[in-house]
């Protein structure tokens, strides 16, 4: 027998006997050897309320241990003043690519999934990133894709015209759902709905998504209409309510905005009356979206004060109504600053509400969320501020959201805790120097203070260095 089968019938031995792994003998330790040691680190476990200094031992994939004993590794990592986490879960990453993944790895995200706008087709989509991510992916079936591709709209990420401007006829309608349900029996991780860029979707069309949903038991992500924001929850609370299908409204701060405590008093009734309501936020006071969408019709009427609201990361520059006109008609990514730190404090703050960053780059520009999420809501508002504590963030930004799919993606039931078993998505970072140093003049830079990122086991940050040569992200699909 070898030593480490013999370390692994200890422990069957151990827990038949009713003690915790916790509590392991010295023999055993001493004779196991694990791939990964994380040796006398803080651990922070949302799910146990642990906050505890622990060596934690990873074989493969999973957690293998956590002691107070010494555990021995192949590699072992000093973690002493230094928070070992569970990795961060992004429930809203519309940035999913390699260069995306690096910028989430530094920011202690093991986790990104498409879940606003989603994919279609849902196949090809995982099929492109099976193997080849550094950090976990996924994607829900998008409305969004479905509807473009179904009324041959010419926008990319977003629609730019027909999908945008006119409403969907009953044949198209019907080969937008086909789609949709389609992606949902491929594994799609709920429906994608961003009804505030389709406003000519009729509350029949956005109703009978719903209703198709329901049956899958996944959730609706909604980006709600725009305009009046108690209308706009008010119609997907309702239709959630008549149809059964748990509902997900993304960024709670930038679709309420001043409303946004009377937003979060709606989910929480919502909730307390038998809804699966849930929301998130981004820890910022400006959002980012294309300019050629219809978060932008008819702006072309207000006054020049609003334009100077709007800057174009690819140049920096604040808008004037002219250069805002160019723009639209080439289209791309413009931030607007429509928000207060009353508002987002508030949001990030709230027991209910998850952290997510709605963030992309594409070639170095974009939003800085996209970057320095999760380092921003630890340094700034836990270290910083103590706007929140440490353990809530950690359950904010993992086992909140592992919660949210984990009854339709047996995956996520092994994500978002530091326990024995469950995945070795872990980040470690110091709490004393975590920031983000993105900002919205360059938003293409690493955050500070996250040491080591393992995903599935390996190390994809280590020293506070990207690990070349690896891909151990793997897809997450709902079953």
């Amino acid at each position: 027998m070898s030593r480490r089968t013999s370390g692994a019938g200890l422990i069957v031995a151990v827990l038949a006997g009713g003690l915790s792994v916790s509590l392991m003998p010295p023999l055993l330790t001493a004779q196991t050897v694990y791939d990964v040691v994380l040796r006398s680190g803080r651990v922070l476990d949302p799910e146990s309320g642990v906050d505890a200094v622990r060596n934690v031992a990873i074989s493969g994939r999973a957690i293998a241990a956590l002691s107070t004993e010494p555990l021995h590794g192949r590699v072992e990592i000093d973690a002493t003043g230094l928070v070992v986490a569970p990795g961060f879960i992004d429930l809203h990453s519309h940035g999913q690519t390699p260069e995306n993944y690096r910028y989430k790895a530094m920011d202690g995200v093991t986790t990104a999934l498409e879940l606003e706008v989603g994919a279609s087709p849902v196949s090809s989509w995982y099929a492109a990133r099976d193997g080849r991510s550094l950090i976990n992916f996924g994607a829900s079936s998008g409305h969004i894709p479905a509807r473009m591709a179904v009324m041959k709209d010419t926008g990319g990420l977003l629609p730019r015209d027909a999908a945008m401007n006119r409403a969907a006829s009953p044949q198209e309608q019907s080969e937008i759902e086909a789609l949709v349900r389609k992606g949902l029996e491929e594994g799609g991780l709920g429906i994608g709905m961003g009804i505030a860029y389709t406003p000519t979707a009729t509350p029949e069309e956005i109703l009978n998504l719903f209703y198709l949903v329901a049956p899958f038991r996944r959730p609706v992500f909604v980006h709600m209409r725009s305009g009046d924001v108690v209308a706009g929850l008010q119609e997907v609370i309702t239709d959630a309510a008549v149809s059964g299908a748990p509902l997900h409204v993304v960024h709670i701060n930038s679709a309420a905005t001043a409303k946004t405590a009377q937003a979060l008093r709606m989910i929480e009734g919502a909730r307390q009356h038998g809804l699966d309501v849930t929301t998130e936020a981004y820890p910022y006071v400006a959002g980012m979206t294309d300019i050629a969408s219809a978060a932008y019709a008819g702006w072309e009427q207000r006054s020049p004060e609003s334009f100077a609201t709007l800057l174009w990361p690819a140049t920096g520059e604040r808008l004037t109504r002219e250069s805002f006109e160019r723009y639209r008609k080439q289209g791309g990514f413009v931030i607007q600053f429509n928000n207060t730190e009353a508002m987002v404090r508030m949001a990030i703050s709230h027991p209910l509400v998850m952290i997510a960053s709605d963030g992309i780059l594409e070639n170095g520009k974009g939003h800085p969320r996209g970057a320095g999420t999760y380092a921003r809501v630890l340094g700034k508002y836990v270290r910083e501020e103590k706007a929140l504590t440490l353990m809530d963030t950690i359950r904010k930004a993992s086992l909140m959201p592992a919660q949210r799919l984990e009854s339709m993606s047996p995956d996520m039931r092994q994500k978002g805790r530091l326990r024995v078993s469950a995945d070795a998505d872990i980040a470690v970072f110091d709490p004393t120097r975590v920031i983000d140093r993105a900002t919205f003049e360059n938003a293409a830079q690493y955050s500070d203070g996250v040491r080591y990122v393992l995903v599935g086991g390996v190390l994809v940050v280590r020293d506070s260095k990207l690990q070349e040569g690896v891909a151990p992200g793997q897809p997450m699909r709902a079953r």
